[in-house]
């Protein structure tokens, strides 16, 4: 990983945020903001959708592509929600060590 690319997700994020209360007509974040958390998640799930299929289709490319596609809208919905991926690292961290099977079934009940 290079120095350019270490932070290329909070760079994202906080460009997100910048331009999420913006003109809906200069800035897709904010067009899609302004439609609600209801749009974002359905957009947010189209690209898990679209990752997928490039998975199957086995192209490298693509995968990629649409994995940049869905950690952009993964952003504008922590946003929506005033999260960052900072909030996702602590929950890693504090998953770290921890089976994925013990965590799922804590969270069950």
């Amino acid at each position: 990983m290079t120095d350019a690319s270490a932070d290329v997700f909070d760079r994202l994020h906080a460009t997100v945020v910048a331009n999420r209360l913006g003109d809906p007509a200069q800035s897709h974040t904010a067009r899609l903001t302004a439609k609600g958390r209801a749009k974002i998640a359905q957009k947010l799930g189209e690209e898990a959708v679209e990752t997928v299929i490039a998975a199957m289709q086995d192209d490298p490319a693509a995968i990629t592509a649409e994995a940049a596609d869905l950690v952009y809208h993964l952003s504008v919905l922590l946003a929506d929600a005033g999260l960052s991926f900072d909030d996702i690292r602590a929950e890693l961290v504090r998953r770290e060590g921890v089976s994925g099977l013990a965590e799922k079934a804590s969270r069950k009940g």
